[in-house]
């Protein structure tokens, strides 16, 4: 019997990449794991871009709205959880479709990481917490920057809980985390594994970016924070710690102005997308779909990521009506 096959969708913020993992699963009798850092929070919609029902194109959709914003979803965790999904899927004859920006979740399936080799310290953990709310994230970054420059070049200063876990790593081996993330991206996948990366030149995607943001808030982001604010999340939450989230989280405490949170939002999402695009251009043996090659269409993309599936994988799509208008 031969490996399991699963396709993956991967790429930066905005590029288009949940419209296209519907249409292909409604294609080939699919169904879709998000593999996206946000989308498992419930009542984290507008922030979080959530595809919606109408979007999903009657394809059934997994590891959205899957934990309360108040719990911690980590790699592990996600991994463990987006396996049994795949079994699940597999189990009923579809073929899964993993489809996301949040490289580390990808690669904790797709090469079947290995998180048991180190267990928790929990005082070293909350005296880096605490450290890091007295001295400023910077200052905490800093720390990793001196243990672990290539971790340090990959992690932002605000994502205090990968900064955490990886000078913990640190503290606890005596190894860099980066090293250790590199050996793992070499382990060999479990699965028959399809993996598609779409991109888009960057002005073009810059400029989705900021659409998307637009949109976002003009659907009300602000009253989402707000909610969320109201329910008792914070700070302390890594929920809240998105993009979008915290940056609003700041204006309604007053800490900024609406105007510079929007500036901020933009900014960090540009940011964010480059630092995805160099993520999954480690990515060995994906296939490459850039959306300016196929004149920005996406209807054009899909067929040739359909195309790749039929050469590479014998993976045939059925006729099926249009959604594309």
């Amino acid at each position: 019997m031969g490996r399991q096959a699963l396709i993956v969708i991967a790429g930066p913020t905005a590029v288009g990449k949940s419209e296209l993992a519907a249409e292909v699963g409604r294609r080939i009798d699919g169904e879709v794991i998000s593999a996206d850092s946000m989308q498992v929070y419930r009542y984290m919609d507008i922030g979080s871009a959530k595809i919606t029902l109408e979007e999903m194109l009657g394809v059934p959709h997994h590891m959205i709205d899957v934990v309360d914003p108040f719990d911690e979803m980590d790699a592990a965790r996600y991994a463990a959880m987006a396996r049994k999904c795949i079994q699940e899927i597999a189990g009923r004859g579809h073929i899964p479709i993993l489809c996301g920006g949040t490289g580390f979740y990808i690669q904790a399936v797709t090469r079947d990481i290995d998180f048991t080799e180190m267990e928790p310290d929990p005082a070293y953990r909350s005296a880096l917490q605490e450290y890091a709310e007295v001295h400023g994230n910077a200052a905490l970054h800093e720390q990793l920057r001196q243990a672990d420059p290539a971790a340090a070049e990959a992690i932002h200063p605000n994502n205090v809980k990968r900064v955490i876990r990886a000078l913990e790593f640190y503290h606890l081996t005596g190894r860099q985390i980066s090293g250790h993330n590199a050996a793992q991206k070499l382990r060999e996948t479990p699965y028959d594994l399809h993996f598609f990366v779409i991109e888009d030149e960057r002005e073009a995607l810059y400029e989705r970016i900021d659409k998307r943001v637009d949109f976002m808030i003009g659907a009300g982001l602000m009253d989402e924070v707000a909610y969320l604010k109201a329910m008792g999340l914070g700070r302390q939450h890594v929920s809240m710690q998105g993009l979008g989230y915290k940056e609003m989280l700041d204006c309604l405490d007053g800490r900024i102005s609406f105007e510079e949170a929007v500036r901020i939002i933009k900014r960090d999402s540009r940011h964010y997308a480059k630092r995805q695009l160099t993520w999954f251009r480690r990515e060995r043996d994906a296939v490459r779909l850039n959306r300016a090659d196929f004149g920005g269409s996406t209807e054009r993309v899909m067929e040739a990521l359909l195309r790749e599936l039929k050469d590479r994988a014998g993976i045939a799509a059925k006729e099926v009506g249009r959604p594309y208008e």
